[in-house]
């Protein structure tokens, strides 16, 4: 029996470390002002944790467990390293019952870890990739998948990263209220793709679907928004979250395959988040100012959760949202999703020769082959799909997509096909 009631240590330390990760790392951070050992401090504490708790059993509060664990496992290092001053005696201060410093513009310990590690001096993908590992908790592998790099790159990429900060000496500080517009962007990237990796996993070992990082997402999104309550892309990407998490119920069926847009239950869809999602849109569209990308993405969401059947998307007003979105982002992925919005207004003969110059730079990107694979089968084309199916699975992916891909492949070989059409994700990633 644990100390908890007999909850499983295992499954306790799971969701510890979902919930509780980015409490401790920036905790320790804002205590004592350095990341690596922020980050080395709460690894131990989580590695402390599996012992400790398969012997002694789980703590009521293991939130409060880790952070006081990984608080001591700082002041050991700390002694162990023999360094002193105020660093030093900042660490001695566990129970320091003086009231807290001013926190400044951006109370809260998470986010202001996520504004930290989007310093200026930072190159943005460094920003992302730090914030990712030290906040989202990501790993090395789902941070690269996320980057369509390789891993190996991805870890070069966060080590100099963490040697930037430490050469340059970039504190730990709260940012000002006149340094926040500079530090936006970052954060909503960063938060952008910590939910999409909570939304539908980029890795095959993780859950397909990680609510706990989605939430977080959301949370921060939040928290932006009131900070910024002017700013339109925050406001936009909180709105193409709700609508997007809005979905989740309904993305993945009971055997655990992928279900499409076009096939999903829109009765199981959450109403209070659509209807605060659509609330969001029409307050930016009122505001006359030009869309940024997260509030086109949005409204392009929004039209999809306002249709109440697939049959009744308004694919034209689809495409003319992708149209303005390619202009402000002229990237591949966009490309790719416009080409099946367009496919899906248009014909898949047309959407098809969209996906052609779009080869060499997504021949890695297994989305890519899906939608080419799906539009081949509309065209009749079946040994093409099933090619293009095949190529999709050789490519890495989530369990869901590898499980409705497999489908895919059974169907084309019995004469079929996939179930339903391709469908243009509506948060810019892939189709689904």
């Amino acid at each position: 029996m644990s100390a908890a009631g007999g909850r499983d240590p295992g499954e306790a330390l799971a969701r510890a470390h979902r919930e509780e990760w980015a409490r401790v790392v920036a905790s320790l951070a804002r205590r004592f002002g350095d990341l690596d050992l922020a980050e080395d401090a709460a690894a131990e504490a989580f590695a402390t944790a599996v012992e400790r708790w398969r012997a002694d059993g789980v703590p009521p509060n293991p939130g409060a467990w880790l952070t006081t664990t990984a608080n001591r496992k700082a002041i050991d290092r700390i002694r162990r390293e023999n360094r002193r001053g105020d660093k030093y005696r900042e660490a001695l201060m566990l129970h320091d019952d003086s009231p807290p410093e001013p926190l400044g513009a951006v109370g809260d310990d998470r986010l202001r870890l996520v504004f930290t590690c989007c310093h200026p001096a930072l190159a943005m993908e460094a920003r992302v990739a730090l914030t990712l590992r030290l906040v989202g908790g990501l790993t090395v592998p789902e941070i690269a998948r996320a980057f369509l790099v390789q891993e190996g790159a991805m870890a070069r990429r966060i080590t100099r990263a963490k040697t930037k900060i430490a050469d340059a000496r970039i504190p730990y500080r709260v940012p000002s209220a006149e340094d926040l517009p500079a530090r936006v962007s970052g954060v909503l990237a960063v938060l952008f793709l910590v939910f999409n990796e909570g939304y539908l996993a980029t890795g095959p070992d993780a859950d397909p679907v990680r609510p706990a990082l989605s939430a977080e997402a959301i949370r921060l999104a939040r928290l932006v928004r009131e900070l910024l309550p002017d700013h339109g892309e925050a406001a936009g990407l909180l709105a193409l979250m709700l609508l997007t998490e809005a979905r989740r119920p309904a993305r993945v069926a009971a055997d655990g395959a992928l279900v499409p847009l076009g096939e999903q239950d829109r009765s199981a869809w959450d109403a209070a988040l659509i209807a605060e999602g659509h609330r969001l849109v029409r307050e930016r569209l009122a505001s006359g100012e030009a869309p940024g990308r997260y509030q086109l993405l949005a409204a392009v969401n929004a039209v999809h959760t306002s249709a109440r059947t697939a049959a009744d998307t308004d694919w034209r007003q689809i495409v003319a949202l992708y149209d303005q979105l390619v202009r402000l982002d002229p990237s591949p992925v966009v490309a790719l999703n416009r080409a099946v919005a367009v496919a899906e207004l248009d014909g898949p003969q047309v959407g098809l020769a969209l996906l052609g110059p779009l080869g060499e730079a997504l021949a890695g990107y297994r989305a890519y082959h899906a939608a080419r694979a799906e539009l081949l089968r509309r065209l009749g084309r079946a040994a093409e799909a099933r090619a293009a199916y095949e190529s999709a699975l050789e490519l890495p992916g989530n369990a869901a997509e590898t499980a409705y891909l497999t489908r895919a492949v059974e169907r084309s070989r019995d004469g079929g096909g996939a179930a339903s059409e391709p469908q243009p994700d509506d948060r810019g990633r892939a189709p689904t």
